[in-house]
């Protein structure tokens, strides 16, 4: 990474994440160090107060005037005396982590709680027009990464930045979850005209979709007069075209570059 980018990277390996993040955190700029499970018990009580999780400003100074300076006076302290000081959930948490105690698991797998694009333009932009255009780029970006996912989402989001950094976001919920192009569009549009901006020079325009669920979990409710073929199918064939002919071989017409 360090060759590439010129980047550093600490790493610490532990039994649990609370002692492999304070590990990685004292091998930093660019270091590695292991904590053998024999050594976790030794490792965290040499270290002072403040290097637990959890013990903010205030917190130090209610342990201090109680005489503890170190994990270690933490860990042979009775749990009773650190409950009454920090009540029950506050000493019970110290008091495991003094003895390099953390029950969380490794989540290895992160489930996305929004998915978005957004675009920052090389020059500031006033077009309307030119704005739509970007707004149903995006809208079809986050769609097929949605679908990609298996996700669908309920509340449409846009981000819109002006020339002076000023940055503001409007959001709108759907009645129903969609991952569908058109339906993401038409709402991150109306979004935007509702702004009215009447020829503000635009730096960066984004759209997200957020308050997302398993796509299986959320079964597509037919109307009575839903056409035979619609933009979902539309969706789906674009899918098919850009995994077969490679993305952007298949999209809306007035995307096509003129140029």
């Amino acid at each position: 990474m360090y060759d590439e980018q010129g980047v550093t990277c600490s790493v610490g390996v532990a039994p649990s994440k609370f002692v492999a993040k304070l590990a990685s955190g004292l091998c930093k700029p660019d270091g590695l160090l292991v904590v053998p499970v024999a050594e976790v018990v030794g490792f965290v009580q040499q270290l002072p107060v403040g290097a637990l999780w959890g013990v903010g400003e205030k917190t130090e100074e209610s342990l201090a005037r109680l005489g503890l300076v170190t994990v270690a006076d933490i860990a042979h302290t009775p749990l009773a005396t650190l409950k009454r000081a920090l009540g029950d959930a506050g000493g019970t948490h110290l008091h495991d982590l003094s003895w390099g105690r953390d029950p969380r698991h490794v989540e290895p797998v992160h489930r996305e709680k929004s998915i978005g694009s957004d675009e920052t333009f090389p020059v500031d932009v006033d077009d309307p027009a030119y704005i739509h255009r970007e707004l149903l780029r995006l809208s079809a970006k986050t769609a097929s990464r949605m679908r990609s996912a298996g996700l669908v989402g309920r509340t449409v989001s846009i981000k819109v930045r002006f020339a002076d950094f000023t940055t503001i976001t409007r959001a709108k919920t759907l009645r129903d979850p969609t991952d569908v192009t058109q339906e993401i569009y038409t709402t991150a549009k109306s979004l935007y005209d509702a702004l009215a901006l009447q020829r503000a020079r635009l730096r960066l325009v984004g759209v997200r979709m957020e308050g997302l669920v398993r796509s299986s979990a959320a079964p597509v409710q037919p109307t009575l007069d839903e056409p035979e073929y619609g933009w979902r199918d539309a969706d789906r064939a674009v899918d098919r075209a850009s995994a077969r002919f490679g993305a952007g071989s298949v999209g809306p017409a007035s995307l096509i570059r003129r140029d």
